[in-house]
Order: structure tokens, then C-alpha cells, then sequence
């Protein structure tokens, strides 16, 4: 009986020299390396005892060699010289560090069958300096020829790390200056002579705007990251969409144009975050007055029904076909280079963190109205049925677009719609944002 080998984590043995060279052997098909070849990972390819059979062309040019035959054997952590690979009594995967080890984590759980996605991090020692690096791992198992493998793939995600690193570290100190900027400018404001107090308030608003346009870029990066938390709670939706209103009533975009709110006798009770709903309907409110001429007006409403409340925010301007192809797509915009995030984070949160869906609709006549239509409460649990198209109705009652249309005097459907790819569907269509695997994302 072969003895059990000393570890702290993993299992230790490994295989006969013979057997690995018959291992390598199975992986010498043309087609299999041209294929593993063109992939941008480094990828490995491991045996059940976590042993190195096959590398690709990404290793062997990252180490400057011909070919893998020196690698054969070794396993993932001994091949990056990781220090809990020279600790372990059984080398990488033995010591008692590697028990947190996302690689080896990886690794047995696809020798269970499971593929398995896991951030690893190794500390490099080489003479008296150390190097840290941050990698991104993906095992999934597969047989060939009756034996179990491992497809371990590796992508160095150490750069993203530091830039995330350095960004948090740079929006809490920027936040902190303008912020601090921002309250002085309210302090001289309230002490200022009267002949500077048009100055002070110029300069008051500009140091309010910096702190906002920070925050929102903070909030859209943390989304980007799946790092944005949700804190759903009882909303008033029509309270929400009226306080948006009077903080942008002030706005500079407003000035000579008027901004109205309709009334809304239903009740519109949700839950849900109101900083992020209030964001999006910040973002569409800011958008509908720039697209809006002196004098013109921005009309805000809601409707309620059962299941969901839905915000409307309208404006006199046109969408052109071009424009709305690609309304919704990140750092697009009419505005300008280095512009164009202000769609694309509606729809992003919207539909991944307030699971609802956001759409427009527009038309030379009728102007453009979007819409952002949320459950009352989506996170219990369920999904509710959310409507996909204005002019939609259930059980025979009419959809909420009609009710809406009739207050603005004006036929919904009028003028030429369009999908979220701009093909046209008929009057009957609307552009919704449609990416259902981020609104019905478990968890959120």
C-alpha cells in the first residue's frame, strides 16, 4: 500500500515520470494546439494530481521558451515560483496558506466535476524582492481517453486591481476636497456682502456641481464593477419624481424652460433604492431640459397600476434614426468626445440593480417621451410581468401609455418607433433597452 504523503490542503502525490510523458502524449493532436494556441489566456492543462501536461504558446513565449518540456510535472504554483509552493511539504497545494488559494480552490472543485471560476493571488519570491500578483483563474474538467484533466486558463488581472485600488483612493480624496470646497463656498455665501453675493452663488452652484459630477462617476464605476449596493425601502414614486423636479428646477440646464410635474391620483407605493431611482430620473430630467428650446417645457409623470409604477419624462425634441440606434450604448453621445454615459447609466441602473426596464419613444410631432417602469417590489423574490410596449394591455384594461397620451392631448404611437436596434417594428413599437439577463440577475 503506496503511504499518504504530508499536507496541510491538498493531496500531495503525483505521477510517475512515465506516466506523464504518456499524458503529454494525448495533447499533440495539431488541431487541439492550434486551437488552445489562439486563445489570449495562458491555459495549462493539468492531470488529477494537479501536474502540468500541456501549456500553450502564451507560456512558452512569456518564459522565452521553445517548447514545454521542462514544465512537464510541475504544477501551477511551482511553475510561478508562488512561496507557499516552496513552503508546502508536498509542494503547490500542501501548505497551509493554499487553503485560500483561489487556483487550488479551482482545481478541486473541477476534479469534482465542477467548473470553477476563482481570483487568485501569488506572492513571488525571487532573491530578497517579493512580487505580487493578482490573477483571474477558470478550471473545467474534461476526459480524454478515460482519464480526468483540467483546463486551468490564467489572466493576469494585477493591473486592474492597482487601478481599482487607485481609484477608490481617488474618489475618497477628491470627494473630501471638493466637498470641503463646497462647504466653504456655503459658509461665504451666508456672510458675504450683498454686492458678491451673485459671485459667491456662482460659485457655490460650481462647487456643487464638481461634488455631484464626482459622485455620479463614482456610482457608475462601482456599477460597472458589480460593486454597487442596493438599499431597497418603501418610495412614494410620485414624492420621488416631485423632488427631482424641484432640485432641477435650479438647474442651469432650466433656465427659460418650464418644468411640470402631473398629478398622479393613484397610489404609487414601491419599494426600492430611491438614491439610484433618483439618479436615473435625475439623468432623464437633466437630458429632456438640453433637448428642450427657451420657453419649451419638460413634462414629468407617473402611472401606477398593481404590479409596477412607471415615470415618464417628456420633451418636445426629435431623436433622429441614427441617434437612437445607439442611444443606450456606452460612450456614445450627440455631445461630443468623452461624453456619453448618461443613457448608457440609466439603462445599466435600471435594469441590473432596480430590475425594471427603461424605453423611449419618439416622433417629429409628438416629441420624445422616455420611460422607465419599475415593480412595486422586485426584491421579494419574484419578477413581476412588466409591461414591453406603451399601447400593452392585460385582461382586457388599457395600458398605461393611452391614459398618458390623452393628458398630452396626442395619440401614442405617432410617428415612426423604433427598437433598441433601430429596426422598425410598426406604431405599435417601442425602443426598449432588452438585456433580460441583467434585469432578472438573481440576488439583487
Amino acid at each position: 500500500m503506496t503511504p499518504t504523503l504530508p499536507t496541510f490542503h491538498a493531496p500531495a502525490e503525483r505521477s510517475p515520470d512515465a506516466d506523464l510523458l504518456r499524458q503529454a502524449g494525448l495533447f499533440r493532436d495539431p488541431t487541439l494546439i492550434s486551437l488552445l494556441d489562439s486563445v489570449t489566456d495562458i491555459v495549462l492543462i493539468l492531470n488529477r494530481h494537479r501536474q502540468i501536461v500541456f501549456v500553450n504558446r502564451n507560456l512558452l513565449e512569456l518564459l522565452s521558451l521553445s517548447d514545454g518540456t521542462n514544465l512537464l510535472g510541475l504544477r501551477p504554483g511551482e511553475l510561478f515560483h508562488c512561496e507557499n509552493a516552496c513552503e508546502g511539504p508536498g509542494g503547490c497545494g500542501t501548505a497551509d496558506g493554499c487553503r485560500e488559494c483561489g487556483a487550488v480552490k479551482a482545481v478541486l472543485c473541477a476534479l469534482g466535476n465542477e467548473r470553477r471560476v476563482e481570483e487568485c493571488r501569488i506572492t513571488q519570491r525571487k532573491g530578497d524582492d517579493v512580487l505580487a500578483y493578482d490573477l483571474k483563474v477558470c478550471a473545467t474538467p474534461f476526459d480524454r481517453d478515460g482519464e480526468r484533466f483540467i483546463i486551468f486558463a490564467i489572466n493576469d488581472i494585477s493591473h486592474e486591481k492597482r487601478r481599482r485600488a487607485l481609484e477608490r483612493i481617488f474618489f475618497h480624496d477628491i470627494l473630501n476636497t471638493a466637498g470641503g470646497l463646497r462647504n466653504l463656498a456655503q459658509m461665504i455665501l451666508e456672510e458675504v456682502p450683498l454686492d458678491l453675493r451673485g459671485d459667491t452663488m456662482l460659485l457655490h452652484r460650481f462647487s456643487n456641481a464638481l461634488v455631484e459630477e464626482i459622485v455620479t462617476q463614482k456610482l457608475l464605476l462601482a456599477a460597472e464593477t458589480d460593486e454597487l449596493p442596493v438599499d431597497p425601502h418603501p418610495v412614494d414614486g410620485v414624492e420621488l419624481l416631485r423632488d427631482v423636479a424641484n432640485l432641477y428646477a435650479g438647474h442651469e440646464a432650466a433656465r427659460g424652460r418650464a418644468l411640470t410635474v402631473l398629478s398622479c391620483v393613484a397610489d404609487s407605493a414601491m419599494v426600492t433604492d430611491s438614491t439610484l431611482l433618483g439618479r436615473v430620473l435625475g439623468n432623464l430630467v437633466k437630458n429632456a431640459l438640453e433637448a428642450t428650446p427657451e420657453q419649451g417645457e419638460v413634462v414629468l409623470g407617473c402611472d401606477c397600476d398593481g404590479e409596477c409604477v412607471t415615470f415618464r419624462v417628456r420633451n418636445p425634441g426629435y431623436i433622429r434614426p441614427d441617434v437612437q440606434r445607439q442611444i443606450f450604448q456606452r460612450s456614445f453621445s450627440t455631445k461630443g468626445a468623452g461624453r456619453g454615459l448618461g443613457t448608457y447609466s440609466i439603462r445599466l441602473l435600471t435594469q441590473n440593480y432596480l430590475k425594471g426596464r427603461v424605453g423611449f419613444e419618439t416622433s417629429p410631432s409628438g416629441g420624445t417621451e422616455f420611460r422607465v417602469c419599475l415593480p412595486r417590489n422586485a426584491f421579494n423574490g419574484m419578477e413581476p410581468d412588466i409591461p414591453d410596449a406603451p399601447g400593452d394591455t392585460r385582461d382586457g384594461v388599457p395600458g398605461l401609455a393611452p391614459t398618458w397620451a390623452r393628458e398630452q392631448g396626442q395619440a401614442p404611437g405617432e410617428g415612426p418607433l423604433w427598437n433598441d436596434n433601430g429596426e422598425a417594428r410598426g406604431r405599435d413599437a417601442t425602443a426598449w433597452g432588452s438585456d433580460d439577463a441583467a434585469a432578472t440577475r438573481a440576488g439583487r
